[in-house]
């Protein structure tokens, strides 16, 4: 068969839906300075959909750094791969800063998330090695286990007895192999917020002898007395072996960072792939994250701002009757009932006559018959946002309830 003609007749379980999802409910324009407030097909929007936690990226300070930074560097320098051309005293200072704030040695800079990811777990292991892996672990997760030539086992969300059970396989299998285990899960998980179990998980290792990395891209700059992550805000730094933090979320830019003992930091520098054949962090990026960082530690306010409007969100949400799952975090899910017809036109009401943007989720993410919507709270709502977003769905949500959306018929306008 023609490869195309391949393609053609399965586009993906979200790619299948592409023709009237184009534009709306995948990849939206949202336009304008990036804020609680934006425009979305020519009308203002509330938006909860921006993982600006800390709102620092438009930041007067972080604009200004990040302008000049341009100015001073250009958009390519340094050119090349850190190993080869690409490293600066600027790139080594934010790497060591970064691990001395969340409790390790040393610092690695990634010049992007999702593809740090991946390639820390590749090279973290071999084929006589086991995964242990949380089973809502995020896509980046599952692609760099599936990379992974050696055994995987996977464990119930977040159950630690299920984890254990996992453990005894993966031990006597090392038995066998003479390889090591890895243990792998979320600080906070970004669909549910719900936090990682970090300590019961470190609790096994008088058990077990395993390591443990963490992804801590939502729990960094958002977790803990100082922001350092999930493991300081369930006091159990010492334990996480390898510390994974994205630049994405609060620092509302681009890369990320790995951090553990000099010596794990100094074999994953000198054998990623993705940094080893890949251009280094441009110098404006690494400047502005310099400024970011700086202000994620001393503008605790921002931090305090966040769970302000999370955590009246989340009452007001709860006071009305929704449910909100098991978030322990900011992250603020909504589960409603309904099919993929109420769901589609629950979500356009609630953007084109209350002007509430926020993302949708849908099976096979989540069961049949359920409906998420995924809100992300920031340091730069206000309370007058939650209050007209807690109306809307107030509305929106007895509407739900006696067949109101069931009845409509699906038009785009």
């Amino acid at each position: 068969m023609d490869l195309f003609k391949k393609i053609s007749k399965n586009m993906g379980p979200l790619g299948q839906h592409q023709k009237w999802s184009h534009g709306y409910f995948s990849f939206p324009r949202l336009e304008g300075e990036i804020a609680p407030h934006m425009q979305f097909q020519g009308k203002e929007h509330l938006v909860w959909s921006l993982n600006n936690y800390l709102g620092l990226a438009n930041h007067p300070e972080v604009r200004e750094a990040d302008a000049q930074a341009a100015a001073d560097y250009g958009m390519a320098y340094p050119m090349g791969a850190r190993m080869m051309s690409g490293n600066t005293r600027h790139h080594e200072s934010l790497e060591q800063s970064l691990a001395d704030f969340v409790g390790k040695e040393s610092g690695f800079l990634l010049n992007y998330g999702y593809q740090g990811m991946v390639s820390i777990i590749d090279t973290l292991v071999d084929r006589n090695d086991v995964i242990v892996y949380d089973a809502e672990s995020h896509a980046c997760i599952v692609d760099g286990v599936r990379l992974h030539m050696g055994k995987r086992f996977v464990y119930k969300h977040n159950d630690v007895e299920s984890c254990e059970k996992q453990l005894e396989r993966a031990t006597k299998l090392t038995e066998e192999t003479g390889g090591g285990i890895l243990v792998i899960t979320e600080g906070v998980f970004g669909m549910s917020g719900a936090m990682g179990r970090l300590k019961e998980i470190i609790k096994l290792k008088d058990k077990y002898e395993f390591r443990l990395l963490i992804d801590d891209a939502h729990g960094f700059g958002t977790m803990g007395k100082t922001g350092a992550g999930t493991h300081e805000h369930q006091n159990c730094i010492d334990g996480v072996d390898v510390y994974f933090g994205t630049f994405a979320k609060s620092m509302a830019g681009i890369g990320a960072f790995v951090a553990s003992t000099e010596e794990i930091i100094n074999y994953l520098r000198y054998n990623m792939r993705s940094q080893t054949f890949a251009k280094a962090l441009p110098m404006p990026m690494v400047m502005g994250l310099h400024k970011r960082f700086e202000l994620l530690k001393s503008q605790p306010q921002l931090r305090e701002k966040l769970w302000e409007i999370a955590d009246a969100l989340q009452s007001g949400l709860r006071e009305r009757g929704f449910d909100t799952g098991i978030t322990e975090t900011m992250v603020t899910p909504v589960f409603l009932k309904g099919d993929l017809n109420e769901a589609t036109l629950l979500t356009m009401d609630l953007r084109k006559n209350y002007g509430i943007f926020c993302s949708i989720v849908m099976y096979p993410v989540i069961p049949k018959g359920l409906i998420q919507l995924r809100l992300i709270p920031t340091a730069t709502h206000s309370l007058e946002d939650v209050q007209r977003t807690l109306d809307a769905f107030t509305e929106v949500g007895e509407k739900l309830k006696v067949g109101y959306y069931r009845e409509q018929k699906l038009e785009f306008a």
